[in-house]
């Protein structure tokens, strides 16, 4: 596929996130037969776009990380994508509506070591982990209705938008993450009830699929990179005023409001 191509499905997914509204998927308007080379292709020109604006990569995100998920979009493995710094909302602060919000529990790593693939393990993920933390990730496709393929959901940089990350900080090996559960709840009703377990069977399954993926492309997991591990909840989709809070056992609460 020539590299015309990959910059207009940047340039028309850019062009959604900043004017703030849903476009047509790119299997639809642009490109029918978009490969998953293809569409992380068309990913790394968004996020380098966001580079050369002058923002800065917090780190990776893992999206599609339950064995429901990969019977559901016909794969074998998560995705990725990334969280930038103009994306991040303080614990209990205010998050500005997008398109269609929708909020999801996380718990994120913070990493201690490099680690770079391929072989890595969930043992080797967890001994060079500093700390693991709660976290709200709200996710937002510029995609109508959110109906999208596993191609266009790649390159739309896996639905990041914003994420507010808890003020606990536990080591790891404190307490077994696989068991921590946590609730979501909106204006104080819970909607979501899920387990660390939920995420490749251990959250850490899902960071050590990450450095073997990337290791593919000969790049790996940095120190200091503050990774979103994926959901222990369905996503809900959240609307203009309402309040989110997600309580994780041994982590503490995380919450915001969404705002306009």
């Amino acid at each position: 596929m020539s590299i015309e191509i990959i910059k207009q499905i940047k340039d028309y997914l850019v062009a959604g996130e900043v004017e703030k509204r849903e476009v047509v998927k790119v299997t639809t308007a642009i490109k029918p037969d978009l490969t998953v080379e293809e569409a992380y292709q068309a990913q790394e020109l968004l996020v380098q776009h966001k580079l050369d604006e002058g923002h800065k990569i917090v780190g990776p995100k893992m999206g599609l990380t339950s064995k429901a998920k990969w019977d559901q979009m016909g794969v074998s493995e998560p995705i990725y994508g990334y969280v930038f710094d103009y994306q991040l909302v303080d614990n209990g602060g205010v998050v500005p509506f997008q398109i269609h919000p929708k909020v999801e529990a996380e718990i994120a790593f913070l990493i201690g070591e490099d680690i770079e693939g391929p072989g890595i393990t969930a043992a080797q993920v967890l001994a060079k982990t500093e700390y693991v933390l709660p976290a709200i990730e709200v996710i937002d496709s510029r995609y109508e209705n959110f109906n999208f393929t596993l191609t266009d959901v790649i390159a739309d940089n896996a639905s990041t938008s914003r994420v507010v990350f808890g003020n606990t900080l536990r080591k790891p090996s404190e307490f077994d993450l696989e068991l921590v559960g946590a609730t979501l709840s909106v204006n104080g009703k819970i909607r979501e009830l899920g387990a660390g377990a939920a995420v490749l069977g251990h959250p850490a399954n899902a960071i050590a699929v990450l450095a073997n993926m990337l290791a593919r492309k000969g790049e790996k997991i940095k120190k200091g990179d503050l990774i979103l591990s994926g959901a222990l909840t369905g996503a809900i989709l959240v609307n203009v005023g309402d309040f989110v809070s997600a309580k994780f056992d041994g982590l503490g609460e995380v919450t915001l409001t969404m705002g306009e």
